[in-house]
């Protein structure tokens, strides 16, 4: 057994299918990866025994490339593991399809300000001795099939005990972020005489999707086929479902402890799971990760000790708003810069600029802003706007990059009249230039299908002002007219889609032409008190500091 330094003392691992923590190390997809990322940071800050757990992923997520329509290629994302982490000696196997695979990990250490280490363990199929097709299963995130993705999450999940034990780390709780490594669950159950009381006392499992697709279900042959074991098979049917293996159903009930992401996502999870209870632990970013140098430096002047007491923000107003505004032209200098080089827009500084970047899909409907073409000309009217989006769709999601093409669209018929940006190959160096660069974070995905969001939180640490729908955070950090804006009516409203989504166009195209455009341009004093509020009022609150204290004290002691 190879005894890791300092492993005796870890004691909370925690699980994740992709974790984001470097922007050359493209171990992560989106916002799930890159909160796992955040999650790691601020641990280390507040010296939180932790060990992060997750895949090491050798070809990335993709690289994407649009062509002038807007038409997406996806290319893998080539990096090597060595130029950022150590390769531990430990080896361990799980049982795939009947036979052994092996499983090695890289270790990377996180080092925090406060001079704290997190570990975080990135495990490895790519080892001599594996068949070809085993030594694959760690190279693509969300790649392959549903037989590519279970493989990897025995990976996660079975080889992860596995490696920790290896590793000498003795784990007190073993948090599952997400449904990939619920089969930790049975690796556990198999080593405390299959006592589901003792698992459920080491387990913590954390959902983060509203959405149906978003848990990962799995039929009983791909299971038979890659488990095999009757044992197994009989356990997993009784935990996670009779009829398929629903990876969700089974961290619910092997956990004591489950919570959602956001109060109303937490309201959201006991319908779809009815029968179970859920807290409610509110997602955060890590300050100091999302906030622009030029913040930064502002901070650093005016509150001291911000980056790891983030809570010292609510002080904004000790700064004075020239030296805000100041801060906030040289980031949008910054993104329209970069804007401008990469598409040849010709966007300006003093314009109002609007950013919209996450993941491509149709229920976070990038176009909505383009329903009504003319109510959108008539805004441009009351005072220029330019528009900025990126954003990645899935390579499997055709509807995902149907709504870039369409967006490519736009911009030629808009072309004279609004400029319009779309970025490439959105990642977190680009994902801060947006949220720091832009004047309006906009936000309208379907209700309720935002669990959480966390670009807006970014957004607010770099005094950027919110313009989203009710959903998600935004119910707890929207102060209308003070925080930022809503867009439509509240989710308990008594109206169908239709109506609903009637009322959010007009509330959008309303609010920008009456209400943010003149404050914006004619009233620039109010604008930034607008600023300055969404630092006082969103960012010292909506950060990973606050949630990990959470944790701790409802979830991990």
């Amino acid at each position: 057994m190879v005894h890791f330094m300092g492993a005796k003392h870890r004691k909370i691992a925690y699980f994740s299918m992709e974790i984001g923590l470097k922007n050359e190390m493209p171990t992560y997809s989106g916002g799930l990866g890159i909160l796992a990322g955040d999650t790691i940071k601020a641990s280390a800050d507040l010296g939180l025994p932790l060990v992060g757990v997750t895949l090491l992923n050798r070809r990335g997520y993709f690289m994407q490339e649009l062509d002038e329509e807007g038409t997406q290629t996806e290319h893998p994302q080539e990096w090597s593991p060595a130029d950022y982490m150590e390769l531990l000696p430990a080896e361990v196997t799980v049982l795939i399809k009947g036979h052994d695979v092996k499983v090695q990990a890289w270790l990377y250490e996180h080092h925090s300000l406060t001079e704290e280490v997190v570990p975080v363990l990135f495990l490895d199929t790519d080892v001599e001795g594996n068949s070809l097709d085993d030594r694959k299963i760690t190279d693509s995130l969300y790649g392959g099939d549903r037989s590519y993705r279970l493989k990897q999450e025995i990976v996660l999940g079975v080889g992860g005990v596995r490696m920790l034990d290896e590793l000498g780390f003795k784990i007190t709780k073993y948090h599952m972020n997400e449904g990939h490594s619920s089969l930790l669950g049975i690796e556990l159950l198999r080593r405390n005489g299959m006592s589901v009381d003792k698992v459920k006392e080491l387990c913590v499992f954390t959902t983060h999707t509203p959405i149906e697709s978003g848990h990962d279900v799995f039929s009983h042959d791909v299971v038979a086929e890659l488990i095999g074991e009757n044992s197994d098979l009989e356990t997993l049917k009784k935990y996670g479902g009779e009829h398929q293996l629903n990876m969700t159903l089974l961290g619910l009930n092997l956990s004591n402890y489950v919570n959602g992401v956001a109060k109303r996502h937490r309201q959201i999870s006991e319908k779809m799971f009815p029968g179970y209870k859920f807290s409610s632990i509110t997602n955060g970013v890590h300050s100091y990760t999302w906030v622009c140098q030029h913040f930064r430096d502002l901070y650093d002047t005016y509150l001291p000790g911000w980056a790891n007491e983030p809570e010292l923000l609510v002080r904004v107003r000790s700064i004075p708003d020239n030296e805000i505004w100041d801060a906030h032209k040289r980031a949008k200098k910054d993104l329209i810069d970069y804007a401008n080089a990469e598409c040849g827009v010709g966007m300006n500084y003093d314009t109002l600029t609007i950013g919209f970047a996450r993941r491509f899909t149709e229920y976070k409907r990038p176009t909505l802003i383009f329903s009504d073409l003319d109510r959108l000309r008539k805004v441009n009217e009351a005072g220029n706007i330019q528009l900025i989006f990126a954003g990645k769709a899935h390579p499997r999601d055709i509807m995902g990059k149907v709504l870039i093409e369409r967006i490519f669209e736009y911009i030629d018929e808009l072309k004279g009249e609004i400029k319009i940006a779309f970025l490439e190959n959105y990642n977190m160096e680009l994902g801060l230039k947006m949220v720091s660069g832009v004047d309006i974070w906009l936000n309208n995905p379907k209700k309720p299908l935002e669990a959480s969001g966390t670009s807006g939180m970014k957004a607010a640490h770099n005094g950027v002002v919110n313009f989203s729908v009710l959903d998600g955070w935004w119910l707890e950090g929207c102060v209308e007219g003070v925080t930022g804006y809503s867009i439509g009516p509240k989710p308990e409203v008594d109206k169908s889609p239709e109506q609903v989504e009637m009322i959010e166009l007009d509330d959008l195209y309303n609010k920008l032409e009456y209400i943010m455009i003149p404050k914006y341009y004619c009233r620039k004093d109010e604008w930034i008190s607008l600023m300055n509020n969404s630092i006082e009022m969103i960012a010292y609150y909506f950060n990973t500091h606050r949630m990990m204290h959470r944790y701790v004290t409802e979830a991990y002691l």
